[in-house]
């Protein structure tokens, strides 16, 4: 468990153990709260998380809301109460590989996670839940989330870059953030910009098989890592679409937030729509990415199958051509392999080499014609 509370551009550490009893019994007079568990430990701490929630915010999290932030299959959704918001967003894990998927068992099979790019191994994904209060913000991430700690670290650098620093602007965007909901936002920028880095190394990775698929001459075996390949990306825009979604309504709400008149307040309202339209942007990148990165790979199939289309065609067009030139020659030879006592030059000692004579001219006129027709052209021609 990670503890902080957070205040006029201060942050303190309340507590990195795993007991309840080091946190705040009331809110800070100004600023906010962030408390951040992994899901193993929410869950087994269920019932003091819930009364320490009623302590500070004299609410608590309803049942619904605590399946939510429990499940581990959930994907990014948002909902909310009168009281708080609830937003689940899937962020990039390690990819985990279990004994049923490894062949360390079968004798003679490789030990592997599954074909395709190493890249594409990494597109496994875990729920982070966010509770977010007036003034404290509840975080439930995975056992093994380096987001959690990640974050962590990020803000105390900030708060003594911002503490040895005289420019008021160190605050920006690596400064502290002013509300529970900004840091909310800032933790999911954090994890978005983690699917923004697979941008160029998948486009590294894929461009190999795109190139290796165009080649005609060579003969692509990996079929089955490149449908891998495919379902993963299919995977990661539906991922993307569901995050889109949850931020999409969440953005929605900020219209309908009531906000006082005092131009602190209005300011602060509108870094959040700025930030959250940020996000959204960047999601949008991902999936637009991640689509052309479908269109690509499907043309460049298509391609492939074109080009040995092409191929088989020439081919067959060169044997056509060949067979053709030589069908002339084979009925000479059969006529004059008749077993026919009476048969014209069948006794002319110079019928031999006047029919392959003949031949040769029939085969070379053909050849001729044929080559200045291309039927005989090579594929690189």
């Amino acid at each position: 468990m990670r503890a902080f509370s957070i205040s006029d551009g201060q942050v303190q550490a309340l507590s990195a153990e795993t007991s309840l009893s080091a946190l705040p019994s009331a809110l800070p007079e100004q600023g906010f709260v962030w408390l951040a568990f992994s899901r193993t430990q929410f869950e087994r701490q269920l019932p003091e998380v819930q009364a320490c929630l009623q302590q500070l915010t004299d609410h608590s999290l309803v049942d619904l809301h605590v399946s939510d932030l429990l499940s581990s299959q959930l994907p990014s959704r948002y909902d909310y109460t009168s009281h708080y918001d609830l937003l689940v967003f899937r962020r990039l894990a390690p990819q985990s590989v279990s004994p049923s998927r490894t062949n360390a068992d079968r004798p003679g099979l490789p030990r592997s996670k599954r074909p395709g790019p190493p890249i594409l191994q990494r597109i496994d994904t875990s729920p982070v839940g966010f509770a977010v209060f007036d003034r404290l913000l509840l975080s439930v991430h995975p056992d093994d989330c380096a987001v959690r700690d990640a974050y962590a670290s990020r803000l105390l650098a900030a708060t003594a870059f911002q503490a040895n620093s005289q420019d008021p602007r160190s605050a920006g965007a690596r400064g502290i953030p002013f509300s529970s909901a900004d840091m909310m936002l800032r933790i999911v920028s954090q994890m978005v910009d983690a699917y923004l880095d697979l941008r160029r190394e998948l486009s590294r990775q894929l461009d190999h098989w795109q190139t290796e698929l165009i080649q005609p001459k060579t003969r692509f075996r990996r079929w089955d890592a490149l449908l891998q390949a495919r379902l993963a990306l299919h995977q990661l825009e539906d991922l993307c679409d569901d995050q889109h979604t949850a931020m999409l309504s969440w953005n929605e709400t900020l219209d309908d937030w009531v906000v006082s008149d005092e131009p602190a307040a209005l300011r602060e309202h509108e870094l959040l729509k700025l930030r959250c339209r940020d996000v959204l942007e960047h999601i949008d990148r991902v999936m637009h990415h991640v689509r052309r990165l479908e269109h690509n790979t499907e043309t460049a199939v298509q391609m492939h199958f074109n080009a040995q289309g092409n191929r088989t065609n020439d081919i067959m067009r060169t044997l056509t051509g060949l067979t053709a030139i030589f069908l002339p020659l084979n009925l000479i030879a059969g006529i004059f392999g008749m077993n026919f006592e009476f048969i014209p030059w069948l006794h002319t000692a110079s019928a031999f080499w006047w029919t392959l004579g003949s031949m040769g001219t029939i085969a070379l006129i053909m050849g001729l014609v044929f080559w200045r027709k291309r039927y005989l052209a090579r594929t690189g021609d």
